[in-house]
């Protein structure tokens, strides 16, 4: 099974200000382009992403963006609105158990979102692929996408593809 992240960040490495706002992210509908959002997301089987992020996405207020079936790590009761039965579902860590569930279901590629989470899976040696796009933005201080590891982590770079409005997006894979 493979795990990868797909991801913006800021120039200076934060995927939210300090207080978990993305509005530096602009408007989604805005966009011309979706930096192969919709293609990368045909390709995984389940959405595994933190409680931070699951009510950071319920904030937005808009229908649940999801096609895929999500997974919210959380050790706490999880209280799911009606339209998300069936949609979502929280398991507790560690995140290799929760790998290890959702291969048992026939999962063949996890998307991994979230700060914390991409920081767990990476520290655990489950992320395969990490697509991360950077916004020309200096946030000065925020949620950093990356944090400690038990040990150097070797990446090759695949591509990296230049977007009109600046963006640029670099795709590795892990050693």
């Amino acid at each position: 099974m493979e795990a990868s992240v797909f991801i913006a960040t800021s120039l200076d490495g934060f995927i939210a200000r300090k207080d978990g706002d993305i509005d530096w992210l602009g408007d989604p509908e805005d966009d011309q382009d979706d930096y192969g959002y919709y293609r990368f997301m045909e390709t995984i089987d389940y959405l595994v992403m933190g409680r931070n992020t699951y009510e950071k996405v319920l904030s937005f207020g808009i229908p649940w963006p999801y096609e895929k079936p999500v997974v919210v790590l959380t050790s706490r009761p999880l209280d799911l609105p009606d339209e998300l039965s069936g949609k979502v579902e929280a398991m507790p860590g560690p995140v290799g158990a929760v790998a290890a569930a959702l291969e048992e279901r026939g999962a063949k590629h996890l998307y991994i979102d979230g700060g914390r989470t991409i920081q767990s899976f990476l520290a655990a040696g489950l992320v395969g692929r990490l697509i991360l796009t950077r916004i020309p933005v200096l946030l000065g201080e925020g949620i950093p996408l990356f944090g400690p590891l038990p040990g150097d982590l070797p990446l090759k770079h695949v591509e990296t593809r230049a977007f009109e409005d600046g963006f640029m997006q670099s795709e590795y894979e892990v050693m």
